[in-house]
């Protein structure tokens, strides 16, 4: 397999990048060169080209001319040069497009071999990739780093020439890229929700890999002990530590005042945030010198003092340490952002082995939903925060549990990971398109604690579906929505299924094997939407006291609840009283959707079996839990794994069901050869 990348922006090299001499030259290149050295240890890797733009600057150098390449084994740069000598930032550069675009076409036609695949970083790249795509047929994956719109958002909508046009370059090149590639569901399923030239099927959530090795066995030293000290009363209290720039959207005095506001907790810990480096406050910007001077009111308005430490300056090599003082006290690390694009903190505290709790708004979602380090909080709601962290560090049991899964949180954010699935992706799209196939069976899976659980099962499940009948179409019923089915499945190298049921059945998306990307069954959203109310839903099911999951798990055929001390039968008797028909589904005893009335998983493979043209009567479903009662007990051939839950396993609506001895994935095995041995599949 051949690569090419495109990253046009800043001062890109091999090695020595001088991150920081430019505005453009900063975490995009990192990301790319890490990405680039984990994809040259693939064997299956021929060759690596990154291309770039080229240029003499009296004040950068020589160093970065065009047509003045660096080799490393398997990897080469290429300056490309557009007629433009000095060195132009992101926002100059669209005045290039088109020389670019022809000395890129000149590159690839002097190859011997061309690019299987181009990988385009930033929409500038992703004009040249289109381009190549165009002339030559090479297909192209984008990964947008940050993104025009989002940034129009936090102007409050106001965008100038530069900024509407850098939109209109992404949505150009959205709509030609063959997948794009997000670091998050909050990139997927929020931030390119702006976008109309891209639909959900082609965005794949692969988690960038983090170098957080140097947080793994972090030590105390005494200089941040001696720092925290002296700030309180009884330094042997658990801490309760954040780490961030003191901005608003990192949301601390709603940590300081969650702290504040609850006695229990100050009697049970002391609470430390570190927020960057100041002599005086008058040397901060604005904005970090105003939270940073509310902080230290909120300490003396609530009467903190000898409970809170917030150092004024710390290194780089400091960082490890603090992580390390608050696993040492027994602590948990703290993120309440108003939305956190991704999370890194989360995972140099995972790799700490510190517990963590953190906004249910943006990336953390994903990471603690994968790696199940920690607690989602609103960090808007001081309550959730402050019971959040009395219930870690009040419960030993749970702090052990979730320190110890930190390391899960490392391998899963690992480079060789990340590649490993950037690398199935680059096969896929690059593979000749296989036959249609005539299908004559269906066989449908829950994820979690169905699929997925038992590692060895998993594997011997994956081997045995290789040996399936060429008729037999192999999906996916879950709870989750797509994107993060697709990632977990993706994670733990599932093949892309024929089918997507998501969302607990309120979304169904199909696999395209021409183009190897997912689109949505349309019809099935808007049969869902007749007559649904969804803001009433939510409304009904606040009033009775139910409390919203985030926002990311509150899709347009569902409203997404927190079960809390309520039962299923108040739940059910509070929509009765509604003219809201609905379907009330609770699973492990947390979780609550509320779905429009006769519709859920059983409807959706119902429906998904139909556009197959599979047979009622040859539909096998397998699941463990209450999301999945609705397609078992619809399904002519239902499997119960054996580690069910929710009384499934003796449930009286499923006496036709095949409850499994074995647990997983080797479940899912049994029922099928159960059902194939009595000749009924």
């Amino acid at each position: 397999m051949r690569i090419c990348h495109i990253a046009l922006q800043g001062c890109l090299q091999l090695t020595n990048v001088p991150y920081g001499i430019t505005a453009d030259t900063g975490g995009h290149i990192k990301f790319l060169l890490e990405l680039v050295n984990a994809s040259a240890r693939d064997p299956n890797v021929e060759t690596i080209d990154i291309v770039t733009r080229g240029f003499v600057d009296a004040k950068l150098g020589n160093q970065f001319a065009p047509d003045v390449g660096e080799i490393r084994n398997k990897i080469r740069l290429i300056r490309l040069a557009d007629g433009t000598s000095g060195y132009l930032p992101k926002e100059d550069l669209w005045r290039e497009h088109d020389r670019l675009c022809e000395a890129f076409g000149l590159f690839i036609e002097s190859k011997t071999q061309r690019p299987d695949l181009i990988h385009a970083h930033y929409a500038d790249a992703g004009i040249l990739a289109a381009y190549a795509k165009r002339r030559f047929g090479i297909p192209f994956v984008f990964t947008g780093h940050s993104l025009g719109a989002v940034k129009l958002e936090a102007n409050g909508g106001d965008a100038d020439e530069a900024l509407t046009r850098r939109i209109d370059i992404e949505e150009r090149v959205l709509a030609e890229a063959n997948a794009v590639i997000a670091s998050s569901r909050d990139e997927a399923e929020a931030q390119y929700l702006h976008y109309n030239s891209v639909e959900a099927g082609r965005i794949r959530v692969i988690p960038p890999g983090c170098d957080v090795g140097q947080f793994e066995g972090s030590q105390v030293n005494e200089t941040v002990r001696e720092e925290v000290t002296r700030f309180l009363r009884d330094p042997d209290k658990p801490i309760i530590l954040a780490i961030a720039r003191p901005v608003r959207k990192k949301n601390l005095i709603a940590l300081l005042e969650a702290f504040g506001g609850d006695a229990e907790l100050k009697d049970l810990a002391n609470l430390v945030i570190v927020a960057g480096n100041r002599e005086n406050l008058t040397d901060l910007e604005d904005e970090c010198a105003e939270v940073m001077r509310e902080l230290i009111e909120g300490v003396d308005l609530l009467d903190l003092y000898g409970s809170v430490a917030y150092p004024k300056d710390h290194s780089p090599a400091d960082i490890p340490a603090y992580y390390a003082l608050a696993r040492e006290s027994g602590g948990v690390f703290v993120n309440p952002a108003l939305n956190e694009p991704f999370g890194l903190t989360l995972l140099e505290a995972a790799a700490a082995r510190v517990p963590v709790v953190a906004t249910d708004s943006g990336g953390p979602n994903d990471i603690i939903e994968r790696c199940e380090n920690g607690l989602l909080v609103c960090p808007t709601d001081r309550s959730a925060i402050a019971d959040a962290c009395k219930s870690i560090i009040g419960d030993r049991r749970k702090w052990i549990r979730y320190a110890a899964a930190g390391a899960q949180a490392v391998k899963a954010y690992d480079w060789n990971a990340h590649r490993d699935i950037y690398h199935r992706l680059a096969r896929d799209l690059t593979a000749p398109v296989p036959q249609a196939k005539t299908l004559s069976k269906l066989l449908v899976c829950d994820i979690d604690n169905t699929l997925l659980g038992d590692r060895q099962a998993l594997e011997e499940f994956l081997s045995w579906q290789e040996r399936l009948d060429c008729d037999t179409a192999v999906g996916i019923a879950t709870g989750r929505s797509f994107h993060s089915a697709q990632a977990i499945l993706a994670a733990e190298g599932v093949p892309s299924p024929t089918v997507i049921i998501s969302s607990v059945g309120t979304q169904i998306h199909w696999l395209d094997p021409r183009r190897q990307c997912f689109t949505e069954d349309y019809a099935w959203s808007e049969h869902i939407g007749e007559g649904w109310d969804r803001d009433e839903v939510a409304r009904i099911g606040v009033a009775a006291g139910l409390k919203m999951q985030s926002l990311l798990e509150q899709k347009p055929g569902k409203v997404s609840f927190f079960l809390g001390s309520l039962t299923l039968q108040r739940i059910q008797a509070a929509f009765a009283q509604s003219s809201a028909p609905v379907e009330v589904v609770v699973s492990h005893d947390r979780y609550v959707d509320i779905l429009p009335a006769r519709f859920g998983k059983g409807p959706a493979v119902r429906h998904a079996a139909k556009t197959l043209g599979v047979e009622a009567r040859k539909i096998v479903v397998a699941g463990d839990s209450g999301n999945d009662l609705s397609m078992l007990k619809d399904a002519p051939l239902p499997i119960v794994v054996g580690n069910w839950s929710d009384g499934l396993g003796e449930n009286p609506e499923l006496r036709h069901a095949y409850v499994a001895k074995a647990t997983h994935a080797a479940g899912v095995m049994e029922g099928v050869r159960y059902y194939q041995s009595k000749k009924s599949w």
